[in-house]
């Protein structure tokens, strides 16, 4: 499986990749960030040095990265160069990068990764919060990192990017129409090896289902595949859907349904009832998300 985020999106539909996940940013004024439901925080909070980001925070990233769809392993030079390193030149006019983490019982269970951009106009703050990357393993994480996060002070705007559709901050926030969330397209998926893909993946259910997959590109993906138990082989049996492969990548992080690509006209459903059992197998408990660009 090849993904990528696509600089221009029409050339990448005629090798074969597809659409399979959705990002957007938001930028939310500060007299809008607050929640709908007030609590105390059930951790702590406290910055976090190089030398412990280095130690704590990939390690967690490789537990929230292997629930979520679409989120890739990043090695230790990613993290000295990408994450940690942190160059004026790679700054925007903002000020260096701030860690903090979220600890419960003597645990790291998540981190959020800003900046500061301070300005004045007329007399008054124009300073923004940019939140480069905020991450919890658990409900509370997430909900006590973005409580901090909303209210720093100093800033006159809040802004992220490349937050999936599904974001729980949409529903922490008592006012979530301020946002003003901008969508846009993320990852683009290529399957080279149909079977392989399919049978490296997890399933949330023991249905089986025969697709027959047309793939000019990649010959060898051409024919009908049977997906049962997790894994896929060629078959000579009936199909339940036919559908190119640029549709089956869109479906195969769990993002697009095959009945939403259906009714694209994009998959043809041979057998009643299959779009739904397609979707009760690929779908997922949340949607699709690569917070970084690469």
């Amino acid at each position: 499986m090849a993904a990528l985020w696509a600089s221009e999106e029409p050339i990448y539909g005629r090798f074969g990749y597809g659409l399979a996940g959705f990002c957007g940013e938001i930028a939310l004024p500060h007299e809008y960030t607050a929640l709908a439901q007030p609590h105390e925080p059930r951790g702590t909070l406290r910055f976090l040095e190089r030398d412990e980001i280095l130690e704590s925070i990939p390690p967690l990233f490789e537990r929230i990265r292997s629930d979520w769809p679409g989120m890739f392993s990043r090695n230790r030079l990613w993290w000295e160069n990408r994450e940690v390193e942190d160059p004026e030149d790679r700054r925007d006019g903002a000020g260096p990068k701030r860690w903090i983490a979220y600890e419960h019982d003597r645990s790291i269970e998540g981190y959020a990764v800003y900046r500061h951009k301070p300005g004045w106009e007329h007399g008054s703050t124009v300073a923004e919060l940019r939140v480069l990357e905020a991450l919890g393993s658990t409900p509370e994480a997430m909900r006590d990192l973005w409580g901090f996060l909303l209210a720093i002070d100093w800033k006159a705007t809040i802004k992220a990017w490349l937050l999936p559709p599904d974001h729980p901050l949409f529903l922490l926030l008592a006012s979530p129409r301020r946002l003003r969330f901008r969508l846009g397209d993320s990852l683009w998926v290529r399957l080279v090896d149909v079977g392989a893909a399919f049978s490296n993946r997890r399933y949330s259910s023991e249905d089986s289902i025969v697709l027959e997959v047309m793939d000019d590109f990649c010959p060898w993906n051409q024919g009908r595949w049977k997906l049962e138990g997790g894994t896929a082989a060629k078959t000579k049996e009936k199909p339940d859907l036919r559908l190119p492969v640029q549709s089956l990548a869109s479906a195969f992080l769990g993002g697009v349904q095959f009945a939403a690509l259906a009714r694209a006209g994009r998959v043809e459903e041979l057998r009643e009832g299959a779009l739904a059992r397609a979707d009760g197998l690929f779908g997922w408990d949340r949607l699709p998300w690569c917070p970084q660009i690469f």
